[in-house]
């Protein structure tokens, strides 16, 4: 299967029967989605639905068992560094170093994307500024709040200017001011910067206000896609909020994936961040 070219606004992302199978279990069962450059697009559903699943495949961080996709015009499969070279990603685990400083987490991330100094020099007190973060620059990672972690995450997943971010559970763990205010940077990241944006997130509320299109996912497939207006149309649930739409198309089954440790481990996380 081919994937197909975008009717409307330039794709930036196409998924053609992604799928991905772990023994018994097809984790991503078949989906085709388009992201349009410059748009925010969400991935949501319950535990198990395979959203993570779908962005770790698009990063090439997991190979499909089936199917194809391509990230900023290349293949996932052929040309996994090309895709790297054209993303950001932010997953739902720290992935900051807390013995260092603000300043110094973006010197290394700067030196890991093969940045030249000059350009290193010039990007990071800009991206410092947009994310609320110069007063704090030179304090270690460990000392900041899990709203400045995830400032920090994103502006090191920017720092390379890349056509596409992966946010895997922004705003996981954090306090409810702490979430809207993350949502003000991730408006203005796209705002500002025209960045295509695919973020996966268990809040239905983040969901309707940041994404302009929004994929529900269950059971590893896509049941609904569209615009909030599109999804009130085709459930025929006119004025709907997201969380009603949802419990329509995933039918509140409630999900049983994940073991003990899988738990221990989220918690854990939320921990971390909050």
């Amino acid at each position: 299967m081919r994937c197909s070219r975008s009717n409307g606004r330039d794709a930036v992302i196409r998924a053609a029967g992604l799928t991905r199978i772990f023994g018994p279990v097809r984790a991503v069962d078949g989906i085709d989605f388009e992201v349009r450059r410059g748009e925010c697009f969400g991935l949501v559903g319950p535990n198990g639905a395979g959203k993570t699943t779908t962005i770790k495949m698009l990063a090439t961080l997991l190979p499909p068992t089936a199917g194809e996709a391509e990230v900023a015009g290349f293949p996932v499969r052929s040309s996994a560094q090309s895709v790297r070279a054209s993303i950001g990603y932010v997953p739902q685990s720290v992935s900051v170093d807390g013995l260092l400083t603000g300043r110094e987490n973006l010197e290394y991330y700067g030196r890991f994307y093969g940045l030249t100094r000059k350009e290193v020099l010039v990007r990071i007190p800009h991206l410092l500024a947009l994310f609320d973060l110069a007063e704090a620059a030179d304090r270690r990672v460990a000392t900041y709040s899990g709203g400045m972690i995830r400032r920090l995450e994103i502006g090191l997943s920017i720092l390379h200017e890349p056509e596409v971010v992966f946010l895997d559970e922004p705003t996981v763990g954090l306090d409810p001011v702490s979430r809207k205010a993350l949502w003000g940077h991730i408006r203005r990241l796209q705002a500002h910067q025209g960045l295509s944006i695919l973020m996966t997130t268990h809040y239905l509320e983040e969901a309707e206000r940041l994404c302009d299109r929004i994929a529900i996912m269950n059971r590893g497939r896509i049941a609904a896609m569209g615009t909030l207006a599109e999804l009130r149309r085709q459930t025929r649930l006119p004025g709907a909020t997201l969380e009603r739409i949802f419990t329509r198309v995933a039918g509140g089954v409630e999900s049983e994936s994940g073991d003990f440790m899988a738990v221990k481990r989220g918690r854990r996380l939320a921990q971390r961040l909050g």
